[in-house]
């Protein structure tokens, strides 16, 4: 699936929730779900600079594709980074670099998150496009 097609399925998803607790549910069950981050990337390089919260973002540059794998300390902030691992992994680094993220506006997601919470993950997505970025970067 392009990022975009996964982008739309996540919409498609939420818009089945009548309300925002349920939204949320949804979320932290996404974290729950998030494939754990190995230990020895559980450091201070690999923290997001931003996040109210700590959260760990790993990338890996394998076959053409970034996989990248994440944590944090919070449920509803490692429900957040899980989103957008589901999102963004598996792309390679130009379709990362050069995506349009929209998703977030779409759902309302922006709306209902506090201040900070709402700056750490933009800090995620500049993160992730970061890594896109310098990826992309050794490969040409």
């Amino acid at each position: 699936m392009t990022i975009n097609e996964i982008q739309d399925q996540i919409i498609e998803d939420f818009s089945y929730f009548e309300d925002w607790m349920e939204k949320y549910e949804y979320i932290i069950q996404m974290g729950k779900d998030l494939p754990l981050i190995e230990e020895q990337y559980k450091k201070e390089e690999n923290l997001i600079k931003g996040c109210q919260s700590q959260v760990w973002l790993h990338a890996e540059h394998k076959d053409g594709q970034v996989i990248f794998t994440a944590d944090s300390d919070a449920i509803i902030t490692k429900g957040l980074v899980s989103l957008m691992v589901s999102v963004l992994s598996g792309h390679s680094p130009k379709e990362i670099s050069g995506s349009d993220i929209y998703f977030i506006d779409k759902i309302g997601l922006h709306s209902h998150l506090s201040p900070t919470r709402s700056n750490g993950l933009l800090s995620m997505l500049r993160q992730m496009k970061n890594y896109g970025l310098a990826f992309q970067a050794k490969v040409n």
